[in-house]
């Protein structure tokens, strides 16, 4: 075969060999967890759509919307704190399954909420026991993944949302535009309880002394006592407010900025999990092979969800909306792997349920503050003043990362000095 014929089918076996290996070296109980979550994500409807459903549905202006995502992210703030706290206390299996079968009954209740008070109430309690959820999963990824497979690991994971991600926004709005909001209760509900039965079949029990046997942690050692973590969250406090923007107040800019519908806010919401399905984990992959310092794909992650705002306002074409998310999309696949390493390699040194805690409710933090302060900017400032402040915030929060950096080189400058 001459040799110009070779070369492509070369590179073509390269590249599919690449893909393969970013997925090998995982123990079956990372796959299995990966399992449980894609059941779980592949019908998380409710939320993309939460802001679109009470404007649409129960008639609630952008201020009152904006009131109401704040009863969600205090939910997610307490869920988050307890859920890192009944880990330590009972372990991550057992909270993992009762989150999911409460998560179950309250969002298929939630459709039956009417008014605004009712409506802030069952927000805040589906949002608290949803969000108990994720401290308890992280401990099990780090407990489950071999030290060199953390962020592979913690990759995978979040492959299986971002595929269940894209899967379900889009199923969402087929189901809104043919069917009704209520629908999306139902679908949510049910698959969280097909996760939480997949997961008591699959994964067998682990007590919590096993797991508490299983890390090294000193239980002496506070997170919030950590600077090096603490600087790390500012960062993502900020950051995180940026993004989940795409998932409150970027929807109602698709619709009234460009009068998309629901199907296609759908899909552009789905194009988000397709690329992070298709890309992260060869991404991770190859960034572990190069050996790029974890610091240096923070700050140029972060650089890319604050660029993706300003593609949206530098221009109102439609196709911005595409690339602004495909942007944000990839500095995401980057963020999000390598700060949970960060997070689990600061988790040895202290209880593992406190610091996955403080880190989750950093994000249950920016839930509060950034759905409010998003559609509340909106209404008053209108979306490109928004957006502009969105980028502001994500170059604070990469000033924060170089904080962090120089921290934890002085502490290893300390450590060696000492020894």
């Amino acid at each position: 075969m001459p040799l110009e014929e070779s070369q492509p089918t070369n590179v073509l076996r390269r590249m599919g060999d690449f893909y393969i290996a970013s997925f090998a070296g995982f123990s079956r109980e990372i796959w299995v967890l990966a399992a449980v979550t894609l059941v779980n994500r592949a019908g998380t409807m409710v939320i993309p759509f939460l802001s679109l459903y009470l404007t649409h549905d129960q008639g609630l202006d952008l201020t009152t919307v904006g009131w109401v995502m704040v009863f969600f992210g205090s939910g997610s703030v307490g869920g988050s704190w307890i859920g890192g706290k009944l880990t330590d206390r009972f372990g991550f299996y057992k909270v993992m399954v009762a989150s999911l079968t409460a998560s179950s009954v309250a969002f298929i209740s939630l459709q039956w909420a009417r008014g605004f008070v009712p409506v802030c109430i069952a927000v805040f309690f589906a949002s608290l026991v949803v969000e108990s959820f994720r401290p308890a999963m992280s401990v099990a990824v780090r407990y489950y993944a071999s030290p060199e497979n953390r962020t592979r690991a913690v990759t995978l994971v979040r492959l299986a949302i971002n595929l269940g991600f894209s899967t379900g926004p889009a199923i969402g709005g087929f189901i809104v535009a043919t069917w009704s909001y209520g629908g999306l209760f139902w679908v949510d509900g049910l698959t969280c309880l097909g996760a939480a039965i997949l997961m008591l079949l699959a994964l067998p029990p682990v007590s919590v002394q096993h797991e508490q046997a299983g890390q090294c942690t000193d239980s002496s050692r506070s997170p919030f006592a950590d600077v090096p973590f603490l600087f790390a969250l500012a960062a993502q406090l900020l950051e995180g407010i940026a993004f989940l923007q795409y998932f409150s107040s970027m929807p109602i800019f698709y619709r009234d900025g460009h009068q998309m519908s629901e199907q296609a806010i759908g899909l552009v919401l789905g194009l988000n999990g397709l690329l992070i399905f298709v890309f992260e984990m060869p991404v991770i992959k190859l960034c572990e092979d190069r050996a790029i310092p974890m610091f240096s794909i923070l700050r140029w992650s972060n650089f890319l969800i604050g660029a993706s705002f300003v593609v949206v306002f530098v221009s109102d074409h439609v196709a911005t909306v595409w690339v602004g998310m495909a942007v944000m999309t990839f500095g995401e696949m980057l963020n999000f792997p390598y700060m949970n390493r960060f997070v689990y390699d600061r988790a040895d040194r202290g209880q593992a349920g406190t610091y996955m805690a403080a880190f989750t409710c950093t994000w249950s933090i920016a839930h509060v503050l950034g759905h409010s302060l998003g559609l509340n900017s909106i209404q008053t400032f209108g979306f490109n003043t928004t957006w502009i402040a969105c980028a502001c915030l994500v170059l604070v929060g990469i000033a924060c990362l170089y904080v962090a950096e120089i921290k934890m080189k002085n502490e290893t400058s300390r450590s060696a000095v000492e020894s």
